[in-house]
């Protein structure tokens, strides 16, 4: 099976206001390295080694899309927060950089998945 994408969507109780403001801030609570530097660019270590984060945001949209790169792959990742009610989606779609695996790009996407329940456990208790 060839892979291209895959998409998480989480639910969050919180507005869709307090949602993105949460995001945009989250790097130094899933990485307590991170440091924001010059052009917005947040720089943190991973498992993987040097990594790095930009937002490109348009909160009156709900995009909070944003490019990641590390020393295995860069990612143009679209992201999105919805409004529900009481609550906001999050919907993050992976698109399988060029060159990398199936199996790697399913690694990733498992460990994105994860990575978005402790999102939503950070942005619940903000």
């Amino acid at each position: 099976m060839n892979v291209r994408s895959r998409t998480i969507t989480i639910s969050v109780k919180r507005k869709t206001g307090d949602v993105f403001e949460a995001i945009l801030n989250l790097p130094p609570k899933m990485a307590p390295d991170a440091e924001k530097k010059e052009n917005d660019w947040w720089s943190f270590t991973t498992e993987r080694g040097p990594a790095k984060l930009k937002f490109f945001d348009n909160k009156q949209l709900g995009i909070l899309d944003y490019q990641f790169i590390d020393a295995e792959a860069k990612w143009d990742v679209p992201m999105r927060v919805v409004s529900s009610g009481d609550y906001s989606e999050i919907l993050i779609t992976l698109n399988k950089p060029e060159g990398m695996s199936e199996e790697v790009f399913e690694k990733r996407t498992k460990e994105m998945e994860q990575i978005t329940q402790t999102m939503k456990q950070i942005i619940e208790k903000t």
